[in-house]
């Protein structure tokens, strides 16, 4: 079992930055941010599988929104820039084992879930 913890989010002004951070406490083949705002569905943010080296964005961050992760692949970051009205959510953190390559943009492939952190864009 493999727990997630997220930190950091709150409140921004549209254009702002905010950083949010999540920790894991063993080891996955994958993480990924996810956000759910009031009265819509989750909806995939980013991902990184540690096997494909590279990270990959949601249409609607793309350029706006950048995921790192630590050298033991157990910490996943997510720095948002220019953020929108839109961008308010809470945002989860989540890992699973296994992800093939047409379910890492859906949530329902990760075993793993963080307890989520509220991002607040103000216009």
């Amino acid at each position: 079992q493999v727990q997630l913890v997220e930190s950091g989010g709150g409140l921004v002004e549209t254009g702002g930055s905010l950083r949010v951070s999540c920790v894991a406490s063993g080891r996955t083949d994958a993480m990924a941010w996810f956000r759910q705002a009031p009265g819509k569905e989750r909806e995939f943010v980013a991902v990184f599988r540690w096997r494909d080296g590279r990270p990959y964005y949601a249409d609607s961050v793309k350029g706006r929104f950048t995921v790192s992760r630590n050298s033991a692949k157990t910490t996943l970051d997510l720095q948002m820039n220019s953020l929108k009205p839109e961008d308010t959510a809470v945002y989860f953190c989540a890992a699973g084992m296994g992800l093939i390559t047409s379910t890492l943009t859906t949530g329902a492939a990760y075993a793993y879930w963080g307890q989520g952190t509220q991002v607040t864009v103000s216009s």
